[in-house]
């Protein structure tokens, strides 16, 4: 089944875990796996956060074995989260920008509560343009995001972490925010559909 899961969107996912078909758990292992296999040839993902994700998909199981049902829509679904204007409590958040390297959110912005609430497992951060201001992902900070599909052609930004990460099949769905094209371009350029 490990194979055939790469065919399914977040929605497919969260119905396998609420039906028991699979554990959160072992969906966030097997992300984690695609991302150490995956992303040194691409640089979508600049920051792990491998041990929240994991306890957090611990919690989900144990709520499916127990027989909870869950409203949340994406319960137990790995998920991948940009790095940039979206801070998630006690991770990091640069933007792609040495000025604030080493700034740790304190908080949960509004759109990360809602992650949650909706029941996603954020596993890692992806790659940005310094403060998103360019329409590439290459900043000086963590370096160049690679297209997938022809690495002469450039993955698009400002999201551009999150559409390769999607491209690649490391998560089907990953955050992403727009205000001039930073997501429709990544998306045109690797290839994936946008919403």
């Amino acid at each position: 089944m490990k194979a055939e899961l790469i065919e399914y969107d977040a929605l497919g996912l969260a119905k396998l875990i609420r039906d028991g078909e699979i554990k959160s758990s072992e969906l966030v292992e097997m992300t984690i796996e695609r991302i150490e296999r995956v992303n040194p040839k691409v640089n979508a993902i600049i920051h792990k956060m491998y041990d929240e994700a994991r306890a957090l998909a611990q919690k989900w199981d144990k709520e499916i074995s127990s027989g909870k049902r869950t409203d949340a829509i994406f319960g137990g679904v790995p998920f991948l989260l940009k790095d940039l204007m979206a801070e998630y409590g006690s991770a990091p958040l640069c933007g792609g920008s040495a000025a604030v390297q080493g700034y740790i959110s304190p908080i949960d912005t509004e759109i990360v509560k809602r992650h949650k609430t909706a029941g996603l497992i954020t596993v890692a951060k992806t790659n940005t343009p310094e403060f998103g201001f360019l329409p590439t992902t290459e900043p000086a900070l963590f370096g160049p995001t690679i297209n997938p599909w022809d690495p002469g052609i450039i993955p698009g930004g400002s999201s551009g972490g999150s559409a390769v990460a999607v491209a690649t099949g490391i998560v089907p769905m990953a955050h992403g925010n727009d205000g001039g094209g930073s997501i429709r371009i990544p998306a045109s350029c690797c290839g994936i559909w946008a919403e």
